[in-house]
């Protein structure tokens, strides 16, 4: 939101709050409907929801004004969160909840016979991010505003998103999300505070108009950075943060000279080569094109962002920096937008006119980095001739920020080249590489990890070394989802118990779950707990009867694993439990058997030809079981195509069994496991990431703790021999057997050789095999545990109660008293 012109009479801009009873809100859509959209109520749905979401938006809309006039009042320090990814999924039922509207617009719809779920369902989930990373993002941004921080996220607004899952005969199939299609009436454009982005050119020196030598970036391609604002709504407070998302767009629509000769596909290149850049979510690297395209969004969200609050900053200030670094700081969230740390040096100096000591001071003292990734090929590095065809002038100021930095490491350790090496952000070889990571820890005054075993294996790992330079800089911020969205939210039916129970405040004080804890033990309140468990798992089933043509019953253990497809994940894992437990149905091996619904879901990267085998095998394997008449589903399999989070919206609450079985050592954090938690599923887990903290939280009772460690890991590698295992485990060597027989490939002879191979192999990095036996053991445990019924409920109930610790208004809390330091800003409630 724009702020108000310096001068104006405030009066002016100050409005009575829209009257939101249901009546209100019914006339609103109806002119909305009728006025606006020139449709009527019997039209076709999708028409209900926009001038719905009009409707609601225009009751966000005084609120998002006057939070950000609040922020725009001199001495205000303020955080920029950085993000390629804003997973934010569907808006219009988080800001009514937010807006305490839920009986007053259901209300509203009922007075039309209209119905508010189906109205809702019409909302495309927004095409912004693709898992954990950018599901994190969104649910610090709700955060922030439920706190009441001074907090500005800055994205790219994707044309389209990763893309939409299909599954045609069990392989993964590609489509384009084009979520934009209909348009997002959440988006207010701002064209006035566009910017220009530049690529390509030279670098040459010059004298500026006080006679001081400096660099000019010249001869450049030059693209528009045009943003867009969405309201990030805080719950019942009247707080209303934003989100700015940059779209690109060509510096002129097309060449009038081109097309008046006739050379149409010319006149519009520009324009279709600027508009690239933020057309598709994270474009397929595995070309060189692709890997440009990236390093271009890259650097076009770090421009664009920095030179916003520039704008800001001198719209108050002046050219005076004196005080920026008091009172702003910019969070990266993960690596992908590091380069703000050359970039912000770079407006300094040869936009500003500031020298390198001043730049550097105030860049240093601004920039705070998370790190999501324990995988060193995760962390991003850039080959130094593409930094130096599409950004010389960058490449130029990492090259000087790396040599002062690594004569600090010299000074340090004297001769201690090897350490140089180790450290220095340009990676030497046959291709020099720009490491990302570095540039970000050697630009930061924060380093910090997302789990407390994360952190401590960064420090002492991958890190290890900045980690002697510098200790003060690395902390650690455990990860949290909303309870907002996952809870209140997506488990309306849980929610009403609890509130019931407790009262309401636990939605903004989700610390006051733990309250729940006392009627663990109490049978009624247990009977309904799991009554409401019932109902989800109904819906649940109902979803994936609808996308996959499996039934679930509601009376088995539904047992999940929703999220990224990789190979450290180990879904492969959770597919050889499956192989096992249809093994033990086809011998004849059921005795005291646990009914059981395996869901699987996930995207995998288009290029990452492994994960595509693994859903093909998951498919596979669920047409086998699912269509066996001995296994009379006594087990079934489905693979969820698309998932997203409006799927895990449903799946959350229906849950029994969370799956959180990555290699220990590998999941940085996850967040998916927190959110299951809250919702009353059972973590099934390694001790890795944040499964470490919800174990710790919840007791080893709650929790069915599995496989190594990650030290033992690291010992295990010396000597892993996967032969071994399947020769000395006989449930083992039956499961690999109808693998390589091809009993879940009759008609696609070799089609698994690939993943059978990786299993087999003893290099195998995330050694699957090696945890088979404990896995298969835990499992058991589980079944053993759902069979007792009260006992099951009261674990449920306990992991909910236990959750408190896993909300992001603790999470954000942490962020702020240990690197931001900002001050809340709340709102006197507007007049009605």
């Amino acid at each position: 939101m724009p702020s108000v012109p310096t001068g104006c009479n405030e009066e002016l801009f100050e409005a009575a709050r829209l009257s939101s009873d249901s009546g209100a809100i019914a006339r609103d859509f109806q002119r909305y409907l009728t006025q606006h959209l020139g449709r009527f109520i019997g039209c076709v749905p999708l028409y209900q929801y926009e001038a719905l979401a009009l409707t609601i938006r225009d009751r966000v809309m005084t609120d998002w004004r006057n939070t950000w006039r609040r922020y725009d009042e001199p001495g205000v320090r303020r955080a920029y969160y950085l993000s390629l990814e804003f997973l934010i999924g569907r808006s219009l039922g988080n800001h009514i909840l937010n807006l305490g509207l839920d009986h007053e617009t259901a209300e509203a719809m009922h007075r039309l016979a209209l119905n508010l779920e189906e109205i809702m369902s019409e909302e495309v989930d927004a095409g912004l991010g693709n898992g954990g990373l950018g599901r994190l993002a969104a649910c610090f941004m709700d955060s922030c505003a439920c706190l009441q921080l001074p907090v500005i996220g800055y994205g790219i607004r994707y044309q389209y998103g990763m893309f939409r899952q299909e599954i045609e005969n069990g392989f993964q199939v590609e489509e384009p999300d084009h979520w934009l299609r209909d348009g997002n009436p959440w988006e207010l454009e701002r064209p006035e505070f566009k910017n220009l982005i530049r690529f390509g050119g030279r670098v040459e020196g010059v004298t500026d108009s006080q006679g001081k030598r400096r660099s000019a970036w010249v001869d450049t391609t030059d693209v528009l950075a045009i943003p867009y604002d969405v309201p990030i709504s805080g719950h019942k407070n009247h707080t209303v943060n934003t989100l700015r998302l940059w779209s690109a767009s060509a510096t002129s629509d097309f060449n009038l000279d081109d097309f008046n000769a006739g050379s149409y596909a010319e006149a519009l290149e520009a324009k279709t080569n600027a508009e690239h850049i933020t057309m598709v979510l994270y474009p397929n690297d595995v070309s060189e094109n692709g890997k440009e395209l990236r390093l271009k969004q890259q650097y076009f969200l770090a421009s664009a962002s920095l030179q916003d609050v520039l704008r800001m900053w001198e719209l108050s200030a002046g050219r005076d920096y004196r005080d920026f670094k008091a009172q702003n700081v910019f969070h990266l969230n993960d690596t992908h937008p590091t380069i703000a740390v050359a970039e912000l040096m770079r407006l300094l100096m040869d936009e500003k006119g500031l020298d390198w000591g001043q730049a550097w001071d105030i860049t240093s003292h601004c920039m705070a980095y998370t790190n999501h990734t324990l995988l060193p090929e995760a962390l991003e590095k850039w080959p130094v001739a593409l930094f130096e065809s599409l950004l010389p002038r960058l490449l130029q100021i990492i090259f000087e920020i790396n040599a002062r930095f690594l004569r600090l490491v010299a000074m340090k350790w004297p001769g201690q080249t090897q350490r140089q090496r180790r450290m220095s952000i340009i990676e030497e070889g046959d291709t020099k590489q720009v490491r990302m990571a570095y540039l970000a820890i050697v630009g930061s005054f924060s380093v910090n990890g997302v789990a407390a075993l994360h952190s401590r294996l960064l420090s002492g790992g991958l890190f290890r070394d900045f980690y002697e330079l510098w200790p003060e800089k690395f902390n650690n911020k455990t990860n949290g989802v909303t309870p907002r969205r996952w809870v209140a939210y997506a488990n309306p039916g849980m929610s009403a118990l609890i509130t019931e129970k407790i009262g309401p405040d636990w939605v903004h004080d989700y610390a006051k779950i733990a309250a729940i804890a006392k009627h663990a033990e109490d049978a009624g309140f247990k009977q309904r707990w799991h009554e409401v468990k019932q109902a989800n798992k109904q819906r649940l089933a109902d979803m994936v009867r609808h996308y996959c043509q499996v039934e679930f019953d509601t009376e088995a253990l539904f047992d999940v694993q929703v999220k990224r497809i990789h190979e450290y994940k180990r879904q492969l894992l959770n597919v050889l439990h499956a192989i096992h437990l249809y093994d033990r149905i086809k011998r004849g091996d059921i005795g005291h058997w646990t009914r059981r619904c395996i869901l699987i879901g996930g995207k995998a990267a288009p290029g990452y030809r492994m994960a595509k085998n693994i859903i093909k095998l998951i498919n596979n394997v669920a047409e086998v079981v699912n269509n066996d008449p001995q296994v009379n589903g006594l087990l079934k399999l489905a693979f969820i195509p698309n998932y997203g989070v409006s799927k895990m919206e449903v799946i959350c609450p229906g849950t029994d069994l969370s799956e959180q079985i990555s290699t220990a050592g590998k999941e940085a954090s996850g967040t998916g496991n927190m959110k299951f938690m809250m919702n009353g599923a059972i973590t099934i887990g390694t001790y890795d990431g944040a499964n470490i903290e919800i174990m710790e939280a919840v007791g080893e009772g709650n929790y069915f703790l599995f496989g190594l460690h990650a030290e033992e890991v690291d010992r295990e590698r010396a000597s892993y021999d996967p032969a071994r295992l399947i020769g000395q485990d006989e449930d083992l060597g039956r499961v690999m057997h109808l693998l390589r027989c091809g009993h879940f490939s009759t008609f696609e002879s070799n089609i698994f050789d690939e993943v059978i191979g990786s299993l087999e192999n003893p290099r195998d990095p995330w050694l699957t095999l090696a945890d088979f036996r404990s896995y298969i053991d835990a499992q058991e445990q589980v079944s053993r545990a759902y069979q007792k019924r009260e006992r099951w409920v009261a674990m449920s109930i306990s992991n909910t109660a236990c959750s408190g610790y896993f909300s992001t208004d603790r999470t954000i809390s942490e962020y702020n008293k240990g690197i931001w330091k900002l001050q809340t800003r709340p709102l006197d409630q507007p007049s009605r």
